[in-house]
């Protein structure tokens, strides 16, 4: 499953250091250059849903293996796109066929991995998705500024073509596997009964609110990097994603001390550690902009994998439907966050981007506090805290 989240996101956020390169290739503005991630995110979360279902009646490890297959052909024909609209094409494409693995995979720990080891797990998976993210982004940096964008993009294809390979290579065959063969108005049932519960679609709310921010400062930090005053050159502006490994160590942690200390209070300490790194990057001095992006890094992956690991601890019936909810509020955020940054960027500068940072994280921290009185209660914050846990090993 690690194969798995790296491969797909390799490919899904390689395109975003190379944005400033597409706006001046084809003369478009930050905004419309974002659309080659917005497009993917929007198609992804617009896929989630109907692949979820698919993944109860058809297997996981088939509906995982199609999935990343598509995504690394694509992949390998994007770097021949004739012009921006082609390369918008292939890339929305890719969208539907990355969103098997997204789609799949936090139900799949749910079901295989025991209850009180499911937030580091959960931990690890995020961890995987980092390092695809990371890598992609470090690699098509790496390329561009020696070959061009389109040699970037065939190296980072080849990459996810790598890890489909050692997906196959290792994963066990499931001990849960439920070819349910539901019909449609049962899992249409299930989803609606997932939309009843508030605090479903609290976290749901949280997770578009998260990833509206993050994508949002990841995706134009290069174009602040690459203009005056700080005028550095794409390969040294990629660098500024090797704060992904942070994100990585965040997301882990954060998922093991969720399962001692519960949930809420670590994704709302995630959530302020993100505002808090917006507003630290404001000045034009580079190692303040390198430490906020730290701090929105480290605290987006810890809120995300406590967010992740609460919707994991509630849900017990149609995992993967709440799964595809969760998910599709996270890739819209990305989609339709990230082009809405760029009009505040394009509009007021940074100031106006971490304006727009701050608001959505302001509203994350309403919405974590609603999610205090969610109901009913579960399995949650009350069952993994230190005296539960004593009392379960007694």
């Amino acid at each position: 499953m690690w194969c798995a989240g790296a491969g797909t996101f390799v490919l899904l956020y390689a395109v975003q250091g190379l944005l400033p390169s597409f706006a001046s290739e084809y003369d478009v503005s930050p905004a419309a250059s974002s659309l080659t991630i917005s497009l993917s995110t929007g198609a992804l979360a617009l896929a989630i849903l109907p692949i979820s279902a698919l993944v109860e009646s058809r297997g996981h490890k088939r509906v995982l293996t199609v999935s990343m297959t598509a995504a690394a052909v694509l992949g390998l024909l994007a770097p021949f796109a004739p012009g921006f609209g082609a390369l918008l094409m292939i890339r929305t494409l890719q969208g539907v066929a990355m969103a098997g693995v997204p789609a799949l995979a936090m139900a799949h720990l749910a079901r295989e991995v025991d209850p009180r080891s499911l937030g580091r797990a959960m931990g690890i998976l995020i961890a995987g998705n980092t390092f695809g993210g990371l890598s992609g982004r470090l690699v098509a940096n790496v390329v561009a500024d020696l070959a061009g964008w389109r040699w970037a993009l065939a190296a980072v294809g080849v990459v996810s073509l790598v890890c489909v390979l050692g997906f196959r290579a290792t994963l066990p065959d499931p001990r849960r596997e439920a070819l349910t063969g539901e019909p449609v108005r049962v899992l249409l049932r299930q989803l609606l009964g997932h939309l009843a519960d508030p605090g479903v679609r609290r976290v749901c709310a949280v997770s578009f609110l998260l990833m509206s921010a993050f994508i949002s400062v990841y995706n134009y930090v290069g174009f602040r990097l690459l203009a005056e005053p700080f005028g550095l050159t794409q390969t040294l502006a990629g660098l500024v994603f090797l704060a992904y490994l942070l994100g990585a160590v965040s997301a882990t942690t954060a998922g093991a001390l969720g399962d001692r200390r519960g949930r809420l209070p670590v994704m709302a300490g995630g959530v302020g550690l993100l505002l808090v790194g917006a507003v630290v990057s404001l000045p034009d001095l580079l190692p303040l902009v390198l430490v906020g992006l730290v701090l929105v890094t480290v605290g987006f992956f810890a809120a995300h994998s406590s967010a992740s690991g609460w919707l994991s601890d509630r849900v017990t019936t149609a995992p993967a439907q709440a799964s595809a909810l969760y998910l599709f509020s996270y890739y819209a955020g990305g989609s339709i966050g990230g082009t809405a940054g760029g009009l505040a960027l394009e509009r007021a500068g940074w100031p106006g981007l971490v304006g727009f940072v701050v608001g959505l994280q302001v509203l994350a921290l309403v919405v974590i506090g609603l999610l205090l009185y969610s109901t009913p209660r579960i399995r949650d914050n009350r069952r993994n805290d230190g005296r539960a846990d004593a009392a379960d090993r007694a």
